[in-house]
């Protein structure tokens, strides 16, 4: 089994930051593309930045400039440095990773539970 567990959200003011962090844990043989979503109230879903496996990034343009993605490796870890936020940035944001678990041959699309981010003064 595979968990991917986020933290960090909460309530910031606009202007502000915030980092969320998304650590994957269990049976993991290795892990692709990491990467970031989110869901704000009545809208789809949408990516807001990945990161692959060589360190390769991609941004929603809505936060180029002020969000940065990066990732540890060695600690299946995926983080989200979110600066300058805005009330437009108010959402749930979702961990999601493309792993391969220690019994399986392909990658396969997980994802974690989710955490709030709300942007208001």
């Amino acid at each position: 089994q595979v968990q991917l567990v986020e933290s960090g959200g909460g309530l910031v003011q606009p202007g502000g930051s915030l980092r969320l962090s998304c650590a994957a844990s269990g049976s993991i043989f290795s892990i692709n593309a990491m990467g970031w979503y989110r869901q704000a109230p009545g809208k789809q879903r949408e990516l807001v930045a990945v990161i692959t496996k060589g360190g390769d990034t991609n941004y929603a343009d809505s936060v180029k400039g002020r969000f940065t993605i990066s990732r540890d490796s060695a600690k299946n870890t995926v983080y989200l440095e979110m600066n300058s936020l805005k009330p437009e940035d108010t959402a749930v944001y979702y961990c999601n990773a493309l792993i391969r678990t220690s019994y399986a041959r392909v990658h396969y699309e997980y994802w974690g539970q989710g955490t709030q981010v709300t942007v208001s003064s």
